[in-house]
């Protein structure tokens, strides 16, 4: 029988984990490759053993992921594409097991104060493991009946745990947003629809640097949509910053923006150009409520 997949999408954490959903969901027809790292991942794509990588990059809840920050600098490939996928957690134990046995509960250090309600509730001591499908994975190998893990439904049926309790999260908007990488550019016009631009910069160790920088986007109309920081190679003297622009870089508005940046900046590396979600009309219609 011939393997009908046609390319290979890696993503870090094991089989059934939510970056494998979601790879899943956008990309059916690839092959999916687990990596125990995000650096695995994007090795993979940049030594051409992968196409894409699909990695997470911010939750609503537990914020930004911070190792891909770290990770950005030093890499060459390109943010081709976001997507969105709402968090569901579940609690899964060996077949046949009721949740009365329960007593100790595994899951990855993010997913766990997800649930601290249900948690409480039962009473259930927790155990903080590698990702939420290795949860499950090690839940199954122990074939320990007072053992359960936090993670999606896809773990159970890979690893053949009963589902004990469904949607367990304390808040129902918790979402996780990913970004595809590629070796190649997204090849978008201006004209292709609403785009976001994706780009790191540090800024000169003068006063109010930040504050010259980010005013040509104010005068130009550009909508910047995130703005974080974080400190170079350890030090403190010297900050990096990770924003992102509704916009084209062609665009007028955004073509001036960034020209009126670079004087005030030592460094600016854009990542990418892809097209605006429509899941993030989501986040806006319920501020607006």
């Amino acid at each position: 029988m011939t393997n009908s997949k046609k390319g290979i999408i890696a993503f870090q954490g094991e089989l059934g984990a939510n970056s494998h959903i979601i790879c899943n969901q956008q990309y059916p027809e690839m092959e999916v490759m687990p990596c125990d790292s995000f650096e695995l991942a994007f090795k993979m794509v940049e030594s051409g053993k992968a196409e894409l990588a699909m990695i997470a990059i911010e939750n609503t809840l537990a914020g930004r992921v911070a190792d891909i920050h770290h990770l950005l600098p030093s890499s060459n490939l390109h943010m081709i594409g976001e997507y969105f996928l709402p968090i569901r957690f579940h609690l899964m134990a060996l077949k046949g097991t009721n949740i009365a046995q329960i007593t100790d509960v595994y899951s990855h250090i993010v997913g766990l104060p997800q649930c601290r309600a249900f948690i409480r509730k039962h009473n259930l001591k927790t155990h903080i493991a590698a990702d939420t499908a290795g949860s499950a994975r090690m839940v199954s190998e122990w074939a320990d009946p007072s053992k359960a893990a936090i993670a999606p439904e896809i773990a159970a049926k890979i690893y053949g745990l009963d589902i004990l309790a469904r949607n367990i999260e304390d808040a129902a908007h918790n979402t996780t947003r990913f970004i595809v990488f590629s070796r190649q550019a997204a090849a978008f016009k201006p004209d292709d629809g609403p785009m976001i631009t994706s780009f790191l910069f540090r800024v000169r160790n003068v006063p109010a640097a930040l504050y010259k920088a980010m005013g040509g986007f104010a005068t130009n109309g550009v909508n910047m949509t995130k703005l974080e920081s974080y400190q170079v190679e350890g030090g403190f003297s010297a900050t990096q910053f990770y924003a992102e622009v509704e916009g084209h870089p062609d665009d007028r508005g955004l073509q001036l923006a960034l020209e009126e940046l670079a004087f005030f900046t030592t460094e600016i590396k854009i990542f990418g150009t892809y097209k605006r979600n429509i899941f993030r009309d989501t986040f806006v219609k319920a501020e607006k409520a």
